[in-house]
């Protein structure tokens, strides 16, 4: 069961002000929410109707984190974003190292 939005925020951007002290990484929008951006890629955010985490993640490791039952495919009315994960769960532990997976995905490291 997700967070209420108001908690899932506040926990991801509690989790994500690490990264915000890089000079390459800042706060920003997508679709209509705030997100995490990396050399003003969309990185990471809070689903802003179920407050679950999305993280964008090379194709071949979302596959494998959906195969594992870790997270699901990201899939918006129905499209299915290959890079895209969304994350169920709500514990930190779990979301913290895919939100830093995220942010060295989108360096390119």
């Amino acid at each position: 069961m997700a967070l209420p939005l108001d908690e899932a925020e506040a926990q991801f951007w509690g989790l994500a002000a690490g990264h915000l002290e890089a000079d390459d990484v800042v706060e920003g929008t997508m679709m209509g929410s705030r997100c995490l951006r990396v050399d003003g890629e969309f990185t990471a955010m809070i689903h802003s109707k179920t407050g679950e985490l999305i993280v964008k993640l090379a194709a071949d490791r979302v596959t494998s984190l959906v195969e594992a039952g870790t997270v699901q495919p990201f899939a918006p009315n129905g499209r299915v974003f290959k890079e895209w994960a969304l994350v169920a769960s709500t514990d930190a532990e779990s979301w913290t190292p895919l939100i830093d997976e995220a942010v060295s995905f989108a360096r390119g490291s």
